[in-house]
């Protein structure tokens, strides 16, 4: 079980390096400081997304985390739990640092999501970590509020 959550930890952490690559890329390729570009470049990295999630798919099933669609989709609606939650927290000043956060937060959620689709994995298991990672929005709330963003 734990060989395959690290198989999908290590395949969404390097597909999360891609994807912070690519966004970057495509924000400065746009780069515009106006708000009539904002739409193309959201639209952009909403695409660049979309489609990280079908090669994730694929990826995962090419390493034996199956099924590679059902873990994708769960490891891309953990991914979104994570980025709100970590909206509270304070920028990274370097983007090395905010790379490895990147990759860190990809990685957590393909390792969630892999334990949470493992039919072998007890009920009790599967929904104490959904009820965690759910947790994280209004723990993250309360952080914000308390720091004063």
């Amino acid at each position: 079980m734990s060989g395959r959550w690290a198989r999908a930890s290590v395949v969404c952490a390097v597909l999360g390096l891609w994807w912070w690559l690519t966004v970057r890329l495509a924000w400065a390729g746009v780069g515009c400081a106006d708000w009539g570009c904002l739409v193309p470049a959201v639209g952009l990295v909403v695409v660049l997304s979309v489609a990280l999630v079908a090669g994730s798919a694929y990826a995962l099933e090419r390493v034996g985390v199956r099924p590679g669609r059902r873990v994708a989709l769960t490891a891309a609606g953990t991914l979104v739990v994570i980025r709100l939650a970590g909206e509270s927290l304070p920028s990274w000043p370097s983007p090395l640092a905010t790379a490895a956060a990147v990759s860190a937060a990809f990685a957590s959620a393909g390792a969630l999501a892999a334990f949470l689709t493992d039919r072998r994995a007890p009920r009790r298991r599967r929904i104490a970590a959904v009820t965690a990672v759910l947790a994280l929005l209004p723990a993250a709330l309360a952080y914000a509020l308390t720091r004063g963003v």
